[in-house]
């Protein structure tokens, strides 16, 4: 078309293959590090693949995020735009969705199928030949093979950090919209405060979380190899902080468009989208903290 006003069509970007290649190189360098993490390999190459995919994924967010931004603040956007920015971020979190609707699935199949089973209940209680002494329990402190996966000596107690954390993610959830509001009525000074303090908050989970995992892995032997409790707790627990982590990164960026005098009462998608996927985080950590901390 000759003018954007029905349908803006960007120039050729270089920003989707290099996305390409660093979301190869980190899930590749990701697996490779399990796998020697199993294979007790201390010489392992995976956590350095996927540091060069972490910064692969670093440098595109960086320009892409640039490119979008100048294009807006150009002026080249329109309401079909527009529309089409509010599909794409919606049908992402649905995929989030679905990404962590897979790991909950799991985690409930584990519990009330596969492990009930090899403990000799439920119709395929005939699995229980595999380990004729074993008793299933959740949490599942006494492992099928202690042998080859060492059990936990004890689990993380939901009242303390996690529920220190879950205050932490709820409130954010209230600061964020608290500078929405802001935003929505030009109010700048107790927008980028909101805001400020909801990036804060973010921070102070994620470090946390950090000691969290720290004093599983060396007080309480709860690892990743420690059978499929630690597996499963792990994986949830470690992607969703993978999110907060993300979710703290654009709000941070929105902290420092907002300071430059970007958006306005009217015009803010940019600074809804990021809102939106904060709230999708802080709703998936309480349904961790209720599935995997407390029942």
């Amino acid at each position: 078309m000759s003018s954007h006003e029905n349908y803006y069509v960007p120039a050729q970007s270089k920003w989707p293959i290099i996305a390409t290649i660093g979301m190869l190189t980190t899930v590749y360098g990701l697996g490779t590090w399990f796998n020697d993490l199993k294979a007790a390999r201390p010489d392992s190459h995976g956590p350095l693949i996927f540091f060069v995919g972490g910064l692969f994924l670093a440098y595109m967010l960086f320009g892409w995020f640039g490119a979008v931004i100048k294009e807006s603040r150009g002026g080249l956007y329109s309401p079909q735009m527009d529309r089409s920015f509010r599909w794409g971020m919606s049908w992402f979190i649905f995929s989030e969705v679905m990404f962590f609707a897979a790991f909950f699935g799991a985690l409930f199949y584990v519990r009330h199928f596969a492990g009930p089973w090899l403990g000799g209940d439920g119709a395929k209680g005939v699995a229980n030949m595999l380990w004729p002494n074993f008793e299933f329990n959740w949490p599942l402190l006494h492992t099928p093979d202690p042998k080859l996966f060492p059990p936990p000596k004890e689990v993380i107690d939901p009242w303390h950090l996690p529920l220190i954390n879950t205050i932490l993610l709820v409130s954010s959830s209230f600061t964020v919209t608290f500078a929405h509001h802001a935003l929505k009525k030009d109010h700048r000074g107790p927008l980028k405060l909101w805001l400020a303090l909801t990036v804060a908050l973010g921070i102070c989970f994620l470090f946390l979380q950090a000691y969290e995992y720290h004093e599983a892995y060396t007080e309480l032997g709860l690892t990743l190899g420690s059978g499929i409790y630690g597996a499963t707790f792990f994986m949830l627990t470690g992607f969703h902080g993978a999110h907060v982590t993300l979710g703290a990164l654009i709000l941070s960026i929105m902290l420092i468009r907002i300071s430059k005098g970007h958006f306005s009462g009217d015009k803010h998608f940019g600074f809804e989208a990021a809102s939106w996927y904060w709230h999708f985080v802080d709703v998936v950590w309480l349904g961790l903290f209720i599935f995997v901390y407390v029942l």
